[in-house]
């Protein structure tokens, strides 16, 4: 199993028009991103089979992408059907197909998968209560310089909480938690207990009543991590990120909060949103921070059962680095203790 197998956001649909293009990158490949003329989501190489321009630039029209250096035109399966300056002798030129790549469109995502061959039949990861009545979806999208396995790990570890989000999110009370840690069939999966007031500026609207909160995290091979709180009826949200890999240290990730308050839920979009932000945009100073001290020094960590997560986490990362099936990895099951 490889990395290429899966399937990457590379867009949402209401920004892909029928006549424009996104350029993204995905595992180092570059990619011109447009529709074709029957609307579906069209993946090139971002290339230019003749003098080596990039695609992306160039225009749409009637749903094949025009080169923006001599205008060499190509439909949705790669095919070049025009060559400006040969006239009406396209015939008499050579076969010529860009590399194209099978896309998918899935609850208002674009989706690429690099592979040609994937060796499982894999689907995109379904985002919770997407669409669905009664629940309304925030969607942001953020570039951090890290990787995916960084990046992943920090979205569901709860102990860098009190120290890069104090206030917004949680104060540092050294209040004991426990956690139920496990592994199996490529997923890490933690449920929380004894988590009740510690949350942060929005504390009373979430959970007034100071109940017990029911809260689990997961991490989906390769690269999708979702967060739940559920508070009780109309107190409940998902925070689910979807790690796109650019390049080794830089990675574009598309968060959807989807949350269901009830009566309170077109009020609370701007709230929600402001406060994913404000998060976001502290972690990802604290990623880059990483980032740069990993590139200096290596990524050699000094982990406590409180990094259980993180360590499983890797787990899964490493095995699609070596080429090896996740799913293949023994089940675990641990009880962690630690302290907020």
């Amino acid at each position: 199993m490889r990395f290429e197998d899966f399937w990457y956001v590379v867009g949402l649909s209401e920004e892909l028009g029928q006549n424009n293009v996104l350029a993204r990158m995905v595992l180092g490949e570059w990619l011109a991103v447009f529709r074709g003329e029957d609307g579906e989501a069209v993946a090139l190489r971002d290339r230019c089979m003749h003098r080596n321009s990039r695609l992306s630039p160039g225009t749409v029209c009637a749903g094949k992408i025009h080169c923006p250096y001599h205008g060499w035109v190509y439909d949705k399966t790669g095919q070049v059907v025009a060559v400006p300056a040969e006239g009406d002798n396209l015939q008499k030129l050579p076969d010529r197909r860009a590399q194209k790549y099978a896309t998918k469109e899935q609850d208002g995502y674009i989706y690429v998968r690099l592979a040609d061959k994937p060796t499982a039949e894999l689907d995109p990861f379904p985002m919770p209560y997407y669409s669905q009545p009664g629940w309304e979806t925030v969607r942001v999208i953020n570039r951090f310089a890290n990787n995916v396995t960084n990046c992943a790990e920090n979205f569901i570890d709860i102990p860098h909480t009190v120290s890069v989000h104090p206030g917004i999110f949680r104060n540092p009370r050294q209040q004991k938690l426990e956690m139920t840690v496990e592994r199996r069939n490529g997923s890490v999966f933690v449920t929380y207990r004894n988590e009740t007031n510690n949350l942060g500026m929005w504390e009373k609207f979430l959970n007034w009543r100071g109940g017990q909160v029911h809260h689990t995290d997961s991490f989906h091979m390769p690269n999708v991590t979702s967060v739940e709180y559920n508070f009780g009826n109309h107190r409940r949200f998902f925070i689910t990120s979807q790690s796109i890999p650019e390049t080794d240290n830089s990675t574009l990730v598309y968060t959807d909060v989807t949350f269901n308050y009830g009566i309170w839920n077109k009020l609370a979009r701007p709230f929600v949103r402001w406060t994913a932000q404000k998060i976001i945009d502290q972690d990802i100073i604290i990623l880059g921070i990483q980032g740069e001290v990993i590139a200096k020094y290596g990524s050699k960590f000094a982990n406590t059962p409180a990094d259980t997560i993180h360590v499983l986490v890797e787990s899964i990362r490493h095995s699609l680095e070596v080429g090896e099936d996740p799913r293949k990895l023994p089940e675990i099951k641990r009880e962690v203790d630690f302290w907020v």
